[in-house]
């Protein structure tokens, strides 16, 4: 069952992938050619069209893959990988914790936890740290950057699962219900003096422009929600389908 489960996480995983890929290149695409172009027009937001061709690079400054690719088949490759990836661990969270949240549908219990991972992996490291498009940031503060929102994500992910370990435990005593609450408060609470402890980052130019910010921040978010909705209802059906043909055969 445990092969079964893993090879639906990923199956669902691509298939959420696609769609996130759709979402990203319509929505997402649009303003990181802006935000390129910005960058390579020297930043100078007031006097650049953004619907005008960016000038070609000179031979030095060519591109190691071309723009298209990168927005086509590099985009595409990097959310399938992304996830497959989470449908796989998704599907080894879901093997754990079946039958232990209660009497769950597979269904409900599959979204139960799609639901605390995008919380958890995605939303809050995001809030601390914030995607930013092309020309935000400077090259030689990547590596730390990196450093400070992987090693976010670690923290909320562990500071999540000790927090759903402890509320599990209190649900017997205090139900379900309030189970919940204290242990999401007792996750926010720590959460939120670990984002209050680490470093800020703003290295948003003052002239870039607030609009394309935001719009690719919001493409990010979008792109985000479609690959984990799709991610929880496609595996919550093939997972639920899997138990339901498990029981018939057992019985």
């Amino acid at each position: 069952m445990m092969k079964t489960l893993l090879v639906r996480g990923m199956l669902a995983g691509l298939i959420a992938g696609v769609l996130a890929f759709g979402f990203a290149y319509a929505f997402g695409e649009p303003s990181v050619n802006a935000a390129i172009g910005l960058e390579e027009s020297g930043g100078h937001s007031h006097s650049h069209d953004a619907s005008a061709p960016a000038p070609a690079p000179s031979a030095e400054e060519e591109e190691l893959v071309p723009r298209d690719i990168q927005s086509t088949l590099g985009l595409l490759t990097g959310v399938l990988v992304y996830g497959v990836a989470i449908g796989g661990l998704l599907s080894l969270a879901f093997a754990f914790a079946q039958g232990r949240l209660g009497a769950l549908r597979p269904r409900l219990t599959a979204l139960l936890l799609t639901a605390g991972a995008f919380t958890v992996v995605f939303l809050v490291p995001f809030l601390k740290y914030p995607a930013n498009p092309p020309a935000v940031g400077q090259p030689g503060t990547i590596g730390s950057r990196t450093e400070l929102y992987f090693g976010f994500v670690a923290v909320s992910l562990l500071v999540g699962i000790f927090a759903t370990v402890f509320g599990r435990k209190l649900a017997d005593r205090l139900g379900a219900w309030n189970a919940f609450l204290l242990a999401a408060a007792g996750y926010l609470a720590v959460i939120g003096i670990v984002a209050w402890l680490m470093p800020v980052v703003d290295e948003i130019p003052a002239e870039f422009p607030a609009s394309t910010l935001w719009s690719f921040r919001t493409a990010s978010v979008g792109t985000q929600v479609t690959l984990w909705l799709a991610l929880g209802l496609t595996f919550g059906a093939f997972a639920e389908k899997a138990l339901n043909r498990r029981t018939t055969v057992t019985a």
